[in-house]
């Protein structure tokens, strides 16, 4: 009946259990009973031989699966991968582990561990029965031409259905790549690096440029000063000349006095002591600037030094204000004189940047107001730069800080202010906070960290 459907077996075996069981009870009809109940019990096991073939072949089938799906697995893994049994015997390897060594795993199997790691294989094994893991271990693998492939290797113990221990699991991935990976890495790192000093270059070159104005403000104050000292000292030398010259041809002590007189001699002596220390004043005062606008350009990290925050802030407002079309009221609260210790320029830059950030969104107001107030704490002094604005929109917030994000028009902002000033308060291992103030506008805060509290003047 090979040839006939699994339905018409079934339908045939019936008919001839049923023929067979017609045949016994006509020879013997006393045990109809019997029979029937035979059947019944014949029924009752059939049914559960089919139940438990149903079962068994779908256990079958999900190890099946189970099995594709492992051996997937491997087949996938880059990393080398051993299965040991107690005694250090392999049992399983993947495909990986069989392109490194060159070894095929019907020729490794069974065979112990030394064959693949003859240097390390007696105290490898001893270790993990000890039930001391190996993680991060180089180690080295010889293939089936005897070369060394280096190998970093992690290792945990495999344990059976009972918790004992069944063997060991190996893992391990040639040190050469793991060499490709860091080297890229660090490649990439220094590229992301480079790219950061670049934007940070690159912010403060576009703040120079707004700020051009404002320190040429600065600067021609001085200079005013200074060129009007050295034209009075101009011509007080010339009359001090005049005067020695007649001292020097002889000239009588009365028309000598009536000369002192007309040149005002007393007067001009009077004078120069107040002239010379008002133009060295006022050279000081552009040598700071200039020093200032170095240090705000410079592209070289600066060592730390002490100086004096406040003269910082109000630096950095002025050149800010001086070059804005915006000129709002400033408002400070802060001592006059307040040294700490720490990088003078990227402080400046942050200042500046707030400071132009807030002037920036104060355009649209009738009476812009700037407040500036610094605390001084224990172990760190805060700056906050507050606007009456409009404030910062709730879902800007979070993103406030990201390079190359801003609220502003497209062509009045980069969005790399803040994100460069972030990073610089975190390089100076301070901090700095955006919120919005309760009486509206926005309120920036930068904290910087003190070694010593500072004298407050």
């Amino acid at each position: 009946m090979d040839g006939v459907a699994p339905a018409e077996k079934e339908r045939s075996r019936h008919l001839i259990d049923e023929a067979g069981v017609a045949q016994a009870l006509a020879l013997n009809p006393v045990g109809e009973e019997a029979w029937i109940e035979v059947i019944q019990k014949m029924d009752a096991v059939y049914a559960d031989l089919v139940h438990h073939q149903v079962e068994l072949e779908r256990k079958n089938a999900e190890l099946e699966e189970a099995q594709q799906f492992i051996d997937g697995v491997l087949a996938a893994m880059t990393d080398v991968l051993i299965v040991c049994d107690r005694q250090g015997r392999i049992e399983r390897v993947n495909a990986a582990l069989e392109q490194v060594s060159g070894y095929a795993q019907r020729v490794l199997t069974g065979t112990p561990l030394a064959v693949l790691f003859p240097n390390h294989a007696e105290a490898f094994v001893d270790k993990l029965a000890g039930g001391t893991p190996i993680a991060d271990r180089e180690m080295t693998l010889l293939d089936c031409a005897g070369s060394p492939v280096p190998l970093s290797v992690n290792c945990s113990e495999r344990l059976d259905h009972k918790g004992a221990l069944a063997g060991f699991v190996l893992i391990g991935r040639p040190v050469g790549e793991l060499r490709r990976a860091y080297e890229s890495l660090n490649t990439a790192h220094s590229e992301l690096r480079q790219a950061q000093q670049q934007l940070v270059v690159s912010e403060k070159m576009a703040a120079l440029g707004r700020l051009v104005a404002g320190v040429a403000h600065e600067l021609n104050n001085p200079i005013s000063f200074v060129f009007g000292n050295m034209h009075a000292l101009k011509r007080y030398g010339e009359r001090l000349t005049e005067y020695l010259a007649a001292i020097d041809s002889g000239m009588s002590p009365g028309d000598l006095q009536g000369l002192r007189r007309r040149l005002k001699i007393d007067r001009v002596l009077a004078d120069i002591a107040p002239l010379v220390e008002g133009t060295l004043e006022g050279a000081e005062r552009v040598s700071e600037i200039v020093q200032d606008l170095r240090r705000f350009s410079s592209t070289q990290s600066e060592p730390s030094e002490v100086y004096d925050l406040a003269r910082v802030v109000r630096t950095a407002v002025s050149w800010v204000i001086k070059a804005s079309r915006v000129k709002p009221e400033v408002l400070f609260d802060m001592p006059e004189t307040l040294e700490i210790a720490g990088r003078k320029g990227p402080a400046h830059q942050i200042i500046v940047n707030l400071v132009q950030n807030a002037v920036d969104v104060m355009s649209v107001c009738v009476d812009p107001t700037l407040w500036i107030a610094v605390d001084v704490l224990p172990d760190s002094v805060s700056i906050h730069v507050r606007d009456n604005g409009p404030g910062i929109p709730r879902d800007a917030i979070a993103r406030i800080f990201e390079p190359f994000y801003t609220t502003k028009k497209i062509g009045e902002g980069t969005g790399l202010g803040l994100y460069v000033s972030y990073g610089l308060a975190e390089e100076m291992g301070g901090a700095l906070m955006v919120a919005n103030h309760h009486d509206g506008g926005a309120l920036f805060t930068l904290r910087l960290p003190l070694k010593d509290k500072p004298d407050a003047g």
